[in-house]
């Protein structure tokens, strides 16, 4: 099938410059009664010159699958940071966009709770002390006899109730994210600041979410701040299952990401159950991104090789589009004629042919935008 361009005859013989020998392009016609000839287009020298072609040939191209996928965060990289009791926010240490370690201070919250809970602490502490004391005394005396079993043994009962009195209120406190430094600079200081409420960073990420100012009067389980580590994310992507089942764990894809260069990722992951509504499988890929190429929430598209096979290709600069119609200019005895071509999928450089071409043919694979533009102006010029 060939792309048809009727140009009038009398334009033809209009023309007072005859194209120069060598420098004339044909357009196959078809429709035209039989005594009309292709119609010479004319290139100028420089333009002649920058034509070269190729012949259409056999060649071993990959195959692959290119699927529609989606950048998300890796779970295991990201938390969401808030308040184990209530309180008001004292001082803020971070804000939205800083990067921060594990363990560095977030925020500030002052609480009466947690004053309680100190003040629980520092006396279940001392109580602890003084029953330890007391028993010691009471194992030395009992070891003279001086001292009944009986005696010995409740001085040994308190003493294991006031450990496990402050055993409990240390891990109250620990739960909210105080370390044992921690607790023993409340031993030794006597200071409102060491009575203050401090949330850490739980990992190393930058602060992508904060939901909370200065002074602001915060509850238990509120949201404050969303902490993400981008350097490594997910993608995922869904196949029917047909073809799902011809991989496996650990083979490779390729991310594409407009405007930014592949990244190859292992596949680590492919669900066990398909998608009620499309019957697709879910495939999720690992991607190092310390770059960040990638940002989450964006499509992207994923390609998984099959392999390889032998078909009829060309380069990848051959094709153009001439009206709408997707062809190459073909080169033949009367010059280059556009045709109408059937093409396939895309590979190192070259793209399969299905329809419209044969083994040998001699295609423009430099200089089709002079070709194409000579073509159209040609076709203006006879409207």
């Amino acid at each position: 099938m060939y792309v048809i361009l009727l140009l009038p005859m009398f334009l033809l013989q209009a023309c007072s410059d005859p194209p120069e020998p060598g420098n004339e392009v044909s357009i196959e016609t078809a429709g035209l009664p039989a005594a009309s000839s292709p119609s010479p287009l004319q290139l100028t020298d420089s333009a002649q010159q920058r034509i070269k072609t190729g012949l259409v040939e056999e060649r071993l191209l990959s195959q692959a699958i290119v699927a529609p996928g989606g950048v998300a965060l890796d779970l295991g990289r990201m938390a969401k940071v808030s308040s184990r009791l209530e309180g008001q926010v004292e001082e803020l240490f971070v804000q939205l966009g800083n990067h921060v370690q594990v363990g560095d201070p977030l925020l500030a919250i002052g609480s009466l709770k947690l004053d309680e809970l100190v003040q629980e602490f520092l006396v279940s502490k001392v109580q602890v002390d003084l029953r330890q004391a007391n028993f010691e005394r009471t194992k030395k005396l009992h070891a003279e006899k001086i001292v009944s079993e009986r005696r010995l043994m409740e001085d040994e009962a308190q003493y294991f109730e006031a450990q496990a009195i402050n055993q409990h209120v240390t891990e109250k406190l620990q739960n909210m994210g105080l370390l044992k430094k921690d607790l023993n600079e409340l031993l030794h200081s006597h200071t409102m600041e060491g009575h203050r409420y401090i949330i850490k960073a739980p990992l190393a990420g930058i602060i992508s979410d904060q939901t909370v100012v200065l002074g602001q009067g915060v509850s238990t389980g509120d949201h404050l701040f969303e902490v993400v580590d981008t350097r490594q994310v997910w993608v995922f992507a869904n196949l029917p299952i047909e073809q799902a089942q011809r991989f496996h764990i650990g083979d490779r894809g390729t991310i594409l990401a407009k405007g930014r260069k592949p990244i190859e990722a292992p596949l680590a992951y492919i669900s066990p159950v398909a998608d009620k509504a499309t019957l697709t499988i879910q495939l999720r890929f690992d991607v190092d991104n310390r770059q960040g190429l990638l940002k989450p929430h964006e499509y992207v598209e994923v390609r998984l090789e099959e392999g390889s096979a032998s078909i009829l290709a060309i380069p990848v600069t051959s094709p153009t589009l001439v009206e709408g119609v997707r062809g190459v200019f073909v080169k033949d005895a009367n010059g280059h004629r556009f045709t109408s071509v059937t093409l396939g999928q895309e590979s190192d450089g070259w793209i399969e042919v299905i329809e419209g071409l044969t083994t040998g043919d001699e295609v423009v694979i430099e200089g089709v935008f002079d070709l194409k533009n000579s073509l159209l102006k040609d076709s203006i010029a006879g409207e």
